[in-house]
């Protein structure tokens, strides 16, 4: 019998997916699956008391994030993906860790928009790169209330094309603390809250 513990063991010490064989991978796609056929929430767009909050990721296929830890001297930190459902916005927000006070930030801005009772569209907005003690980061809550609150943050801070810059995610699993979500790239998400 496939468990939600099961899928977590298969993750266990794979940072994210970095440290994953393809053999790993394919035992983790399929725990996955597994996991998304007994989804407790159907229609998780509706349930959006268990969708909002802060996400932190625990294992991606998605090469875009996991080549984040390819810069020199620098290592992927936490990854989160923090939901706000009453403005329909997403902060995906990337810490990197490395040389002594020069800890970066890297995230995205996003409006999303349901399309389904588990599938949004995704709209990519702003781009912010930096260093942590420049933006004053100092959790994924206080940086989303400064970027809302319409700070100038000491970074690369650019808009994005959203007609360009954009995707869909189908939320594939969601329980209290667990989401599971596919990609239009074909990428596989997995996080717990925060």
């Amino acid at each position: 019998m496939f468990t939600k513990a099961t899928l977590l063991q298969a993750i266990a010490g794979k940072n994210r997916g970095l440290l994953a064989s393809e053999q790993d991978k394919q035992a983790i796609l399929v725990a996955i699956a597994n996991l998304e056929d007994l989804n407790p929430t159907p229609r998780p767009l509706e349930a959006v008391d268990l969708l909002d909050g802060n996400w932190r990721l625990l294992y991606t296929t998605s090469k875009a994030l996991l080549n984040l830890d390819r810069f020199p001297l620098y290592k992927l930190g936490e990854i989160y993906q923090c939901i706000r459902v009453n403005t329909n916005s997403v902060y995906n927000i990337a810490e990197i860790y490395g040389l002594p006070l020069l800890e970066g930030l890297i995230s995205v801005a996003a409006k999303f928009e349901p399309v389904s009772g588990r599938r949004v569209q995704v709209k990519f907005e702003r781009s912010i790169v930096g260093f942590q003690r420049l933006i004053n980061y100092k959790s994924p809550d206080k940086y989303i209330q400064q970027i809302e609150a319409g700070q100038k943050l000491t970074a690369i801070d650019f808009s994005l094309n959203s007609n360009e810059q954009q995707g869909w995610l189908d939320i594939t699993y969601l329980d209290h603390d667990l989401r599971i979500g596919r990609g239009n790239e074909g990428s596989v998400f997995v996080l717990t809250k925060a």
